[in-house]
């Protein structure tokens, strides 16, 4: 094997299902990609597993004692990763020369400094994290083009448009483009009444039909937060407004979104509903490499359905389109205070009606300002958790 010729990658969240997908797909493909960085949070066992497994020259643990654990662990075992502690080395080692490819995967805010430190230094970013554009979209993207990063969309959604677009150096006009149909399955309460709604337990909205996720994503989910953020994320990753976007409700999960051009054309990206697929397309284009992922059997598939989703059910949805119209950092604020409600359900300190309300009364009375920097953007997600949790006590059931 040519090791100069291995593309050397981080994974920011190598715990979580993005994560150890990307793993999986390194491990088929050992002849492109070596590991240089994995990071967790507080997940020692997984992270010495994977550290036995793929080598990694660092391993960043955000929790101090899982560092400690993790490093004695590598000296009983006698591995070579050097393992560091905290933020500050997690976007160090991002942003450090030998990185050719970064895997941002760390859910929610917590990833947004990472995700930014790669942009910064003209690294290749899968980018998995939707919250740290929803967060900060405008100033991530200037970073990346003013470093020369590669932005790879790899939410299934993001990356299938990707695909069905023919020159990403094009406007939206010049390449003839009518509007992007983002598709999403509805996930596990998608048929619930409103009275179904009212006593969801966290367990019922964790059991999403199709996709294997982590518990935030899974939540989000089933309240079609994640399709609204998902809306902001393709207004800024492909230049577009609001108005260009239809979200339609598809519980196959087999088409993962299209592309409607103006002579009638619509293309779509099809597959199996496996992260594996948009990593390694991520990861490689414009090439195509194995991903470990079986094509689709068309004769199996019964058919393909889509329908309109449901505000007045889900209005998490509205919601987000409402602070994508607001702008400046009322995304962020809607992150913020989605966070802090869907960590109150799983907790269950609120109903899963109460998700959509705490929301909207934290948007409400959240102060507004353009969204310039980071200092602005990072004070915006403070205030906005700070006013979320004061209004928990008023919905708790």
């Amino acid at each position: 094997m040519d090791v100069t010729n291995l593309q050397s990658v981080a994974i920011a969240g190598s715990t979580g299902s993005v994560g150890q997908s990307t793993l999986d797909v390194i491990s088929r493909n050992p002849e492109r990609y070596r590991v240089h960085m994995l990071s967790a949070n507080t997940n020692v066992s997984e992270m010495l597993r994977q550290c036995q497994t793929h080598k990694p020259s660092f391993a960043v643990m955000q929790d101090a004692n899982a560092a400690e654990q993790l490093q004695a662990a590598c000296v009983k075992y006698q591995l070579d990763t050097q393992v560091l502690q905290g933020n500050d080395a997690l976007c160090e080692c991002v942003a450090s020369e030998p990185v050719d490819i970064v895997i941002a995967a760390i859910v929610g805010a917590a990833g947004l400094m990472s995700t930014l430190a790669a942009a910064s230094n003209g690294k290749r970013v899968v980018l998995a994290n939707k919250e740290a554009l929803v967060m900060s979209g405008s100033l991530l993207m200037r970073s990346a083009s003013e470093s020369g990063a590669l932005i790879m969309p790899t939410d299934s959604e993001h990356n299938a448009i990707f695909q069905c677009m023919a020159d990403h150096s094009l406007s939206k006009k010049e390449a003839g483009i009518e509007k992007i149909l983002l598709t999403g399955s509805g996930g596990p309460l998608r048929n619930c009444s409103m009275k179904e709604l009212r006593v969801v337990t966290p367990q019922q909205a964790l059991k999403h039909p199709n996709w294997s996720m982590g518990p935030k994503i899974s939540i989000d989910s089933a309240t079609l937060m994640n399709k609204g953020l998902e809306v902001i994320e393709a207004c800024t990753l492909f230049s577009l407004e609001l108005d260009d976007i239809e979200v339609l409700i598809h519980p196959e999960s087999v088409i993962h979104s299209m592309v409607q051009y103006r002579d009638g054309s619509v293309l779509a990206q099809l597959g199996r509903p496996d992260m594996r697929t948009p990593i390694a397309h991520a990861m490689a284009w414009p090439e195509r490499i194995d991903s470990g992922v079986e094509a689709l059997d068309f004769s199996q598939i019964a058919g393909l359905h889509f329908e309109a989703p449901d505000l007045n059910r889900f209005p998490c949805l509205r919601l987000a389109y409402e602070a994508m119209r607001t702008g400046g950092t009322a995304p962020t604020v809607l992150n913020a205070a989605n966070e802090i409600a869907v960590d109150a359900f799983l907790a269950g300190s609120v109903s899963f009606l109460q998700l959509a309300q705490l929301v909207e009364d934290t948007l409400s009375y959240a102060k507004i300002s353009p969204a310039g920097d980071l200092t602005t953007i990072i004070e915006a997600d403070r205030e906005a958790r700070d006013l979320a949790k004061s209004n928990l006590d008023k919905l708790r059931v």
